[in-house]
């Protein structure tokens, strides 16, 4: 019985039963496109995935943490409540750590990272660390509050504990205006010193403005390159295409010098008598839009055209056919199938534009800096990679609600046209 199942199962010319066979095949077929596959993923996790990750560590890992150079200390201050100013053991611990650090030439070090929770005590640190390395006997309380009265603050004390951990959530606090106050609560940061809330809201209002605007002027466009003849569309897209031609530095240059107080539009306007002096072009809210706009414009409009050129021309003239108006056809028929690209379009465009930096650096003013501005200045002046990681990490993550109710908004539109 058992060899004539045996001689029933078909077999490959070489002897291999069929199945096994097939199993092999499929096998190496996998094999070979995940190798053709494999390089590109490589790719992605390298340039895209890897950064992202090391920027939401950046957000919460504090590479400046004072706990190698305070050790004393910080075991001194494990079990002080906080309630009160800490006692001797205290005192003479955190002198014995200055006299170190002052020898290691880390005072610095310690003063930098304090100078971020509390503003100016830098310099206070580093005098307290020159004069502490000539105290040789206590009691070091009132030595240390004799150098500088700050170490009578109970302030002080606290941010020291809080910054020993290399886990912080100093630097995302701070990139939404919070802090924690001495009974380590959260409260919000003086109006006068907290900017970054209103530096996310303008970001993602100039973003949002570019984002309709382009929308505007891009829709019609799209529209008439995909209703003429194939012929004239080629032409006309090309000049579309123009602004990708030059760099973004030259295009942001030239709006430079159009729109300065001197420039061509302003020397225009005044030629025509429209307005008797300048315009405030350069260094505004406008013209940061402006050229912002003549960047994205294409980004918008090219994935309108590439939905429109797919939607056949018969469904608007069987909708005429039926009795419907000309806008009833366009607004009931047409536009609910461009809405993918429309969403595709503008989504693109609001994405990039949060993260622009030259355009508003060279034509925007002080009130017009956008959320990358900061990232650069946190990054290449004060040298905070945590900072500029925190606001990096905020911005990604209102993006991607804001990507999410975007989504959600556009399903219920299809929804309704359908």
């Amino acid at each position: 019985m058992a060899v004539s199942i045996a001689a029933d199962i078909a077999r490959t010319a070489d002897g291999v039963p069929l199945k096994q066979k097939l199993r092999s095949v499929e096998r190496m077929r996998q094999l070979k496109a995940v190798g053709l596959v494999l390089p590109l993923f490589l790719f992605i996790v390298i340039s895209f995935v890897v950064p992202i990750a090391d920027m939401l560590l950046n957000a919460i890992h504090d590479p400046e943490d004072i706990g190698a150079e305070l050790p004393q200390t910080i075991e001194a201050l494990r079990g002080w409540n906080g309630q009160n100013i800490p006692d001797e053991a205290a005192f003479a611990a955190i002198v014995s750590d200055l006299q170190q650090a002052q020898k290691n030439k880390t005072v610095a070090r310690i003063g930098k990272r304090l100078n971020y929770e509390m503003p100016g005590i830098q310099s206070k640190v580093i005098a307290t660390g020159r004069k502490a390395a000539k105290l040789e006997a206590g009691p070091y309380k009132e030595a240390l509050v004799a150098i500088d009265p700050i170490w009578g603050q109970r302030d002080v004390w606290t941010v020291i504990k809080r910054s020993s951990s290399p886990w912080t959530s100093f630097y995302m606090l701070g990139a939404v205006d919070l802090r924690r106050n001495s009974e380590n609560a959260l409260e919000r940061i003086p109006a006068d010193r907290a900017i970054y809330g209103t530096v996310f809201l303008r970001t993602m209002g100039i973003s949002l403005t570019v984002t309709l605007v382009t929308l505007l002027l891009g829709f019609p466009v799209a529209y008439l390159l995909a209703t003429l003849p194939t012929k004239t569309s080629n032409l006309l897209m090309i000049l579309v295409l123009l602004p990708f031609w030059t760099s973004l530095l030259v295009r942001t240059t030239a709006w430079f010098v159009l729109l300065q107080d001197n420039g061509v539009i302003n020397d225009t306007l005044q030629f025509l008598q429209l307005t008797d002096h300048p315009l405030r072009l350069i260094f505004s809210r406008f013209g940061t839009i402006v050229a912002l706009t003549h960047i994205q414009l294409p980004f918008t409009l090219l994935p309108i055209f590439s939905v429109m050129k797919t939607i056949p021309p018969s469904h608007v003239r069987a909708a005429r056919s039926l009795g419907a108006g000309p806008f009833y056809a366009f607004w009931r028929v047409y536009f609910p199938q461009t809405i993918p690209g429309i969403a595709a379009g503008c989504l693109l465009t609001f994405i990039i534009s949060l993260g622009f930096f030259i355009t508003p650096a060279l034509v925007g003013g002080p009130t017009d800096q956008m959320v990358s501005g900061f990232v650069a200045t946190a990054m290449n002046t004060e040298n905070n990679w945590g900072k500029a990681s925190a606001l990096g990490t905020i911005l990604l993550g209102a993006t991607l609600i804001l990507y999410f109710v975007y989504n959600r908004l556009v399903g219920i539109d299809k929804m309704k046209f359908g």
